[in-house]
């Protein structure tokens, strides 16, 4: 039953945009540095400020989640980084390793998941928001340096940082948040039209590099050893954080849940934009969400040995 709803709800959804986006590929041979740019620049932002705007998460709770978020990326991050090394990755195929394994799908995937699981509960829907946002705002600094420290001085990968407007984004939606400042309703519908569209076009965006890439043998190990980190060692290691900082019930188990999701959309972006592995970041978040079927059943079933 979880199998079939998880299949039909989630991953045949999310393979059927993504197959318009490669069918579209073929057939127009679209320019996809336009498409993330929409997205960096436009639809995420966009998507940012709705999100934060409208949460209502008490200051304890979201302090709880950020410190689990931040904890939980550490670890991640020393295990992929270690994991790269030994494998003798260069800088740009390190960044592309980490990236994939450090960005994962909180929103088209992990939002539908989260109200499958949870039966729409309002709570662990909110928990789930505050990951995404975190996700989305981690590529857009973090993820910007990954992908050209290797390449560029500080000074142009901090204009980089800089030149991205969800970084800007984040503290006027949080004041206007806290200070119930309302926005009105003719700018308020086209945020909420942008948001919406935010999804279709992230997805789209993976099926035209999906249709531009050639698919390369030599990468597979590389490829399967992501998959293995984000959807093995993730929700592991997200176990073992929240029985650490003594987490139990719809909490504890929103956040696991979380950790268990493929490679965001996030890291193709990142590798389009700034021509950083496109292929292996794609064959990553595609892998990864086949794959995903077996392991987030999995997952899901151990839920309920979290107290």
């Amino acid at each position: 039953m979880f199998l079939w709803h998880i299949l039909s709800h989630n991953v045949i959804p999310l393979c059927i945009m993504i197959g318009l986006g490669a069918v579209m590929e073929r057939k127009f041979q679209l320019d996809i540095r336009t498409f993330s740019k929409l997205i960096f620049y436009l639809f995420t932002p966009v998507m940012l400020f709705k999100m934060l705007y409208e949460s209502r998460l008490s200051a304890g709770i979201l302090l709880q989640i950020v410190g689990f978020i931040v904890f939980f990326l550490l670890v991640l991050y020393a295990i992929v980084d270690g994991v790269a090394r030994l494998r003798g990755m260069n800088g740009g195929m390190r960044s592309a390793m980490r990236n994939s394994v450090l960005f994962y799908n909180s929103a088209n995937y992990a939002i539908p998941l989260n109200q499958l699981v949870f039966a729409g509960n309002p709570f662990t829907m909110s928990v789930q928001l505050i990951v995404m946002v975190f996700q989305s705002i981690l590529p857009h600094t973090y993820g910007i340096y990954a992908v050209n420290a290797h390449k560029s001085n500080k000074k142009e990968i901090l204009k980089t940082i800089l030149g991205m407007p969800a970084i800007y984004v984040i503290p006027v939606a949080l004041l206007m948040n806290g200070l119930r400042i309302p926005v009105p309703k003719p700018v308020y519908e086209p945020i909420t039209y942008i948001s919406n569209g935010y999804v279709a076009l992230s997805l789209l965006t993976l099926g035209v590099q999906l249709g531009q890439m050639q698919w390369r043998i030599d990468q597979l190990r590389d490829v399967l050893i992501s998959n293995a980190l984000r959807l093995v060692a993730g929700p592991l290691i997200g176990f073992g954080i929240v029985m650490a900082m003594g987490l139990e019930g719809l909490l504890a188990q929103a956040l696991v849940l979380s950790c268990a999701v493929p490679t965001s959309l996030s890291s193709v972006l990142l590798s389009v934009e700034f021509d950083n592995e496109p292929e292996f970041a794609g064959q990553a978040v595609f892998a990864s969400t086949m794959f995903s079927i077996v392991t987030v059943t999995i997952v899901i079933y151990c839920l309920r040995f979290i107290p």
